[in-house]
């Protein structure tokens, strides 16, 4: 699979003291997203990285990044603009050196092979795990309507007030 919008860079060029850079899409890169991600457009994605080298070729990475994209309303079907701004942190990890931690609270980790790690794919990553898996448009309602009635413990709840044919209610 070739990454959307690759950004390799040689884990021995990011110095001891760490490295800033940020990733900007361009607008192919951000076609290319959207189908990725299955929303209908991507208008804009930039993201900012602080890379800082620890022992054993691992490194942190924390940043943030901006998203501005349409996505269809679950409600209306109706697409509507909005944007993402999220802060993340991630380790990536050489291949095979992955930990067995579990904790959800700790960052998650990205494996990496022949000494490049890739600053796009990351980025990609991040905005696809900040989704809203059920979007909804600003002022979209579900349609009025007897909800009761559409409850299938409300149709239970008849049946339980309903005499069985034949018998009569116990006073």
């Amino acid at each position: 699979m070739t990454p959307e919008c690759p950004r390799p860079l040689r884990v021995d060029a990011i110095p001891p003291t760490g490295l800033t850079i940020d990733v900007v899409a361009g607008p192919a890169e951000c076609a290319a997203i959207a189908a990725r991600l299955g929303v209908p457009a991507v208008h804009a994605l930039s993201g900012h990285f602080e890379l800082h080298p620890e022992p054993g070729g691992a490194i942190h990475a924390r940043g943030r990044f901006t998203a501005r994209l349409d996505r269809t309303c679950v409600v209306s079907l109706e697409d509507f603009a909005t944007t993402q701004r999220e802060s993340f942190a991630v380790r990536f990890v050489p291949a095979g050196q992955e930990s067995e931690d579990v904790d959800p609270e700790s960052d998650d980790e990205i494996p990496y092979a022949g000494g490049s790690i890739d600053l796009g794919e990351a980025l990609v990553e991040q905005v696809a795990l900040d989704l809203d898996p059920y979007p909804r448009k600003p002022g979209a309602r579900l349609p009025a309507g007897d909800t009761a009635a559409a409850s299938p413990f409300a149709a239970l709840a008849a049946l339980r007030a309903t005499p069985p044919e034949g018998e009569a209610e116990e006073e």
